[in-house]
């Protein structure tokens, strides 16, 4: 370490500032210990397989055409949320519907179209809800 100064005043401020510089870094360290933490909880939350939804038959629910609707369509499960920036649209999203990431207005869409709509470059999956996954496609 170079040589110090020998008055009070400047000796004050250089411990002031040593001391600032500590409690900077402190801050600094319990922000990237967070961070850490919320990334350590997304990979877990990713790495947990979902359980897979039964269908309304491994309910015990009766068939729709039993209960006189014919030609009933079923509920989407997927839904595209566009992505906007400063500099214009960015690559859309695909989620699963029931996923807490989904900001704006999502446009449902039919599994088939999910699946289209996964193989298009300009389209990303979530990574949270991971609708590929949902659907079996394999990277």
């Amino acid at each position: 370490m170079s040589e110090l100064p020998s008055d009070a005043p400047r000796l004050r401020a250089i411990l002031t500032h040593l001391d600032q510089q500590i409690a900077d870094n402190d801050t600094v360290g319990i922000y990237l210990r967070l961070q850490r933490q919320a990334v350590q909880d997304a990979l877990a939350r990713t790495e947990t397989p979902r359980p897979r939804r039964a269908s309304r038959l491994a309910k015990g629910a009766a068939p729709l055409r039993s209960m006189g609707v014919a030609h009933a369509q079923p509920r989407p499960r997927f839904v595209v949320q566009q992505k906007r920036t400063p500099r214009g649209p960015g690559p859309a999203i695909i989620h699963v519907d029931d996923c807490s990431m989904i900001e704006g207005t999502p446009h449902p869409i039919s599994e088939h179209d999910a699946r289209v709509c996964l193989t298009d470059p300009n389209l990303e999956p979530c990574a949270f809800c991971r609708p590929d996954t949902e659907l079996g496609i394999l990277d």
